[in-house]
């Protein structure tokens, strides 16, 4: 299944995308794109629903984040060997984990702002795990069981907050609009593997990541697995894995975001985002 929530921003009604690419109305099946619909329970009595049947939504709404709310962001950081030696930093042993805000949060295709006076804002194409039920000290064969899903998320980062302002990477990720997320969330009985799937990212045209989660040093069993060891994952949250090589701060010399720049990613699968910068 592919979930996700339409219309005007704060006022986004839930949906189902049927396989002619159709937005399929789902209230008042549901209320919304929760952490109930999200549960084993909720997954399973959404799949039994005959798509046919619901109302088609007319026109082209604009998407917002496909879940209503996201408890926590958890990032993992240096994920793919080939960014971290853009970014000459040593490859990670263990998951490198820090926490960006929830207040970030932005549509698939809504404008990202520049953070005040910020020059050196730069995109991360990253692969989104959407929690759907408790997870606790779970081993990797276990792990996979918590994941309700998987999503395009866009890990915006203002470097000079990032790496010049002391203290944790969250204070240069967490602007508002800096975590673009969807278009949709698809469900693990359509993606049933989450280590098969290319990522793509251009600025005005010209390609800069192409990456493949094949690559990831850290697959998405064993973050899910790590994460629970210290901290109990619940329905909601959402981890973010890291971004191939590509970034603003890895060109030599180092190209960053500008008012005017369009970004267009995908993830295959998981569907598309365009982003103008402003």
């Amino acid at each position: 299944m592919k979930l996700l929530r339409y219309g005007p921003a704060g006022e986004e009604l839930p949906g189902m995308l049927d396989r002619e690419g159709r937005i399929r109305a789902l209230r008042p099946i549901v209320s919304d794109i929760d952490e109930d619909v999200l549960s084993p329970e909720g997954r399973r009595f959404l799949a039994a629903v005959d798509v046919a049947q619901l109302p088609v939504v007319p026109g082209a709404p604009r998407l917002g984040p496909p879940l209503r709310r996201v408890r926590e962001i958890i990032a993992i950081g240096l994920n793919y060997r080939d960014h971290a030696l853009e970014a000459d930093l040593p490859i990670p042993a263990e998951p490198l984990v820090f926490s960006k805000s929830t207040s970030s949060i932005s549509g698939p295709n809504d404008d990202i702002v520049l953070a005040p006076e910020s020059a050196q804002t730069d995109w991360e194409i990253e692969l989104g795990i959407v929690i759907g039920s408790v997870a606790s000290q779970l081993g990797q064969d276990d792990a996979m069981a918590s994941v309700a899903g998987y999503c395009v998320v866009n890990d915006v980062s203002e470097r000079h907050w990032q790496l010049q302002r002391n203290g944790q990477w969250g204070k240069g990720k967490s602007f508002d609009t800096y975590t673009p997320i969807g278009p949709w969330i698809v469900t693990p009985d359509e993606l049933t593997n989450p280590q098969g799937l290319a990522l793509t990212l251009s600025v005005n045209g010209q390609a800069r990541q192409r990456g493949h989660t094949q690559d990831m040093i850290f697959s998405v069993a064993q973050i899910v697995s790590y994460c629970s060891q210290f901290m109990t994952l619940r329905p909601g949250d959402l981890i973010i894995t890291g971004t191939p090589a590509g970034v603003g701060l890895g060109m030599k010399p180092p190209v960053y975001l500008a008012a005017g720049d369009v970004i267009d990613m995908a993830i295959t699968g998981l569907g598309e985002q365009r982003h103008v910068v402003r």
